[in-house]
């Protein structure tokens, strides 16, 4: 996928701290602006929906500490 763009949240003052997404027809894939050479994490089109719901109700420090551990 070569179509990566950033997430809306990122603003100028975030650098290269975000989170990037690109989609073809069939599949979503989310990667770390930080480590693009990395495998991004993909999901079937249909799925991605179900994934920001999930996301919405974790709490940041959770999601802060999960991107820690991930290196």
């Amino acid at each position: 996928m070569d179509n990566w763009r950033k997430s809306s949240y990122s603003g100028p003052d975030d650098g290269n701290d975000c989170v990037e997404i690109a989609s073809s027809s069939t599949h979503i894939a989310v990667r770390d602006s930080k480590t693009p050479a990395r495998a991004p994490l993909t999901f079937p089109a249909g799925a991605f929906a179900a994934f920001l719901d999930g996301v919405r109700d974790v709490p940041y420090s959770t999601v802060t500490d999960f991107a820690r551990l991930r290196g």
